[in-house]
């Protein structure tokens, strides 16, 4: 299968808002049909049964939509769907959770590994040495997920074009300032409730798009 990794909407789910297996499965089909470049699962309980059985439910779904899937956090859970041959499964990687070098080598070389790098270009130039696929700044705007993230400023996003390494902006990214971090340099725009805090993300998904795509389309919609 070939992987279409460009740059777009990166969706991360949430176990608030997603809280069972029907929830998550159909969001997340839903914005992969809306044209998602990356979804990550991120689930922070401690059921590993819960916790395969849904990596395994995304992997397939986004599989059969040509998109990456990326696990937060998670290097043995990574490792386990590529091995049973979900081969489109990366891996994200807080400043907390792990050596990027370490999962390179059981992920492999073509694995899509991201880096936190929060808001030091000296975080993102290491992780570049280290083998990262891209690399993540944030939170650059009050964020309901995350509201004790360290802020971050835009002008990190440009700096880091140095590293030549797709950059992602994270941290209260919605429709009315993503714009605001693409023109800062953002390749992708991570996402968590405006995505799927709403009833249709196909819809939102395909709109936020369009925005991207025609900068002078107006928001008629939150």
């Amino acid at each position: 299968m070939e992987l279409h990794w460009k740059q777009g909407i990166y969706a991360i789910t949430d176990s608030h808002l997603l809280p069972d297996d029907h929830t998550l499965f159909s969001a997340c089909e839903a914005a992969l049909e809306g044209g998602l470049a990356l979804l990550q699962y991120r689930d922070k309980s401690s059921d590993p049964d819960k916790r395969w059985r849904q990596s395994q439910g995304l992997a397939a779904l986004c599989r059969g939509h040509g998109v990456p899937l990326i696990i937060n956090d998670d290097l043995e859970l990574a490792w386990r769907l590529r091995c049973a041959g979900y081969r489109h499964v990366g891996l994200h990687l807080g400043q907390e959770d792990g050596a990027i070098g370490e999962a390179r080598a059981r992920l492999g070389p073509d694995a899509i590994i991201g880096s936190t790098c929060h808001d030091s270009l000296d975080l993102a130039k290491q992780a570049s040495r280290e083998g990262a696929s891209y690399l993540a700044f944030g939170r650059f705007f009050a964020s309901s997920t995350k509201p004790e993230a360290p802020s971050a400023r835009l002008e990190c996003l440009e700096k880091a074009a140095v590293f030549g390494l797709p950059r992602v902006a994270i941290g209260g990214i919605g429709a009315e300032n993503m714009m605001m971090a693409r023109r800062a340099g953002a390749d992708l725009l991570a996402m968590v409730g405006s995505v799927f805090r709403h009833e249709d993300p196909r819809t939102r998904v395909a709109w936020l798009n369009q925005r991207l795509d025609n900068p002078r389309f107006a928001p008629d919609h939150e």
